[in-house]
């Protein structure tokens, strides 16, 4: 059997805790079992934060989509300037483009 060194496996294990820390997720605060994120739109949930050894409640929301805003962050757009970098068309020779009319002829 091929067996992982401890210290490799020791690595390996805190760069996946660290990865894991200050992850967030949302718990529906309806009565009843716990149910799809998708399920009782208008419920209240609370956002959960990962600190490393448990579930801490950070805050709550108000329904899913203020749950959802909280959760899935947008990134920020990179701006383009308004006329980016690329290359002229000029004349061309490619197989794409059509010959002129006294290049037909000779054909």
């Amino acid at each position: 059997m091929n067996e992982e060194p401890l210290e490799s496996w020791a690595q390996r294990r805190a760069a996946d805790q660290a990865r894991k820390l200050g992850r967030l997720r949302a718990r529906t605060l309806a009565p009843g079992p716990e149910r799809a994120f998708h399920v009782n739109p208008t419920a209240e949930r609370v956002i959960e934060q990962w600190d490393g050894y448990q579930w801490v409640p950070v805050t709550v929301a108000v329904d899913l989509a203020a749950a959802k805003a909280l959760l899935f962050v947008p990134e920020p757009l990179d701006e383009r300037p308004t006329e980016w970098d690329r290359p002229a068309m000029g004349e061309g020779s490619g197989r794409h483009r059509k010959p002129a009319p006294a290049e037909r002829q000779d054909e």
